[in-house]
């Protein structure tokens, strides 16, 4: 039987909101979103991040982006700052507050996750992920099979740290 797009589709949709609603419940504790929690991740280790990047790479759009960041700046977890190479760009940058929450947050999924996604062993991970990183970066370049899209950390995308 031939396969269809639909069919991977569902898979990955399937995939992708079973594993949300499973981080959801650990994270629903610390009264935090699985967005929240990935921007938190996104801005961790860096001298800040403009929105722009941080929306395409959350996979969030522009004004959700900013609504949650809004709301992550009244938490002092993140702040803003102006670009000093593009004063015309804003940066998001993790407080110490937020270093810190980002921290417990990972941990808390750690310890629901484990060192692999539920139901993989550790050599089923290594196959998945670059698979899934090469699936993503064809899909960012309109079909283009070559070379898979990474996070700046170098990880492919959609790959939790």
């Amino acid at each position: 039987m031939a396969r269809q797009p639909q069919d991977l589709l569902h898979l990955l949709t399937r995939a992708e909101r079973l594993a949300a609603r499973r981080i959801q419940s650990v994270l629903d504790a610390y009264d935090c979103s699985v967005d929240a929690w990935r921007v938190l991740d996104l801005l961790s280790g860096d001298e800040g991040r403009s929105m722009t990047a941080l929306a395409e790479d959350a996979a969030l759009p522009a004004p959700t982006l900013t609504k949650l960041i809004d709301q992550l700046v009244d938490q002092n977890l993140v702040f803003r700052r102006v670009d000093p190479a593009d004063r015309r760009r804003v940066l998001a940058q993790l407080t110490p507050r937020g270093l810190r929450r980002r921290r417990q947050l990972s941990r808390a999924v750690r310890a629901e996750w484990g060192p692999t996604p539920p139901g993989l062993t550790e050599d089923q991970e290594d196959q998945l992920m670059p698979l899934l990183g090469l699936l993503s970066g064809a899909l960012a370049a309109g079909g283009d099979k070559e070379g898979a899209t990474t996070t700046p950390a170098g990880n492919p995308v959609g790959r939790a740290r």
